[in-house]
């Protein structure tokens, strides 16, 4: 039986999205990031929402204390039940052990943590075509490496997190989105 209680891990441009996007329509679960879910919860206007709304408003990060109570809510949605996608979340040790804490008081476990690995400069390629493609223009190779860095310092250490937990499974982002998607799916097995 496949995993139904995944995380997506990777650096920005790994392609989480678009494997997301794939496990979505193969699995039947849905993908829960937590641009999304913060999104929802303030147009739900739900208690979490409105202190969501407070730090949006005033450009500052939300705590990890307020996506935890988003992601809550989110999980707690029936089309959840039978599994989920997390993409972008958690971002941090911290995050991770909140999310087991949560996931614990759901009455569930995460399944699979996906750790997407990618050649740096590939990223970069692929990040700055992107925003060529997209318009960004506050996307360049500067800015794309300061990004790359924060991933590293504190996203990356949840790839030892979740390989102390069991549920690791590495895999290469690079080639075919339908290779990745293949090894994707063999790593679930």
């Amino acid at each position: 039986m496949s995993a139904r209680r995944l995380l997506l891990l990777g650096p920005p441009g790994a392609g989480k999205g678009t494997q997301a996007q794939g496990l979505v329509d193969s699995l039947g679960i849905p993908q829960v990031s937590t641009g999304d879910m913060l999104r929802a919860a303030v147009a739900a206007g739900s208690e979490v929402g409105q202190q969501a709304k407070a730090f949006m408003d005033a450009g500052k990060l939300v705590t990890d204390e307020i996506v935890i109570g988003v992601a809550e809510e989110r999980l707690r949605q029936d089309d959840a039940k039978d599994g989920f996608i997390l993409d972008g979340f958690p971002r941090t040790v911290a995050q991770a052990e909140a999310l087991d804490g949560l996931l614990e008081k759901l009455g569930v476990a995460l399944e699979r943590c996906v750790a997407m690995t990618v050649d740096e400069d590939e990223l970069v390629g692929r990040l700055l075509k992107r925003a060529e493609i997209e318009g960004r223009a506050d996307d360049n190779e500067a800015s794309i490496r300061v990004r790359m860095k924060e991933y590293r310092e504190k996203t990356e250490p949840l790839v030892d997190y979740y390989r102390q937990r069991g549920v690791l499974a590495e895999v290469s982002g690079e080639g075919t989105i339908e290779a990745v998607a293949q090894r994707i799916q063999n790593a679930l097995a």
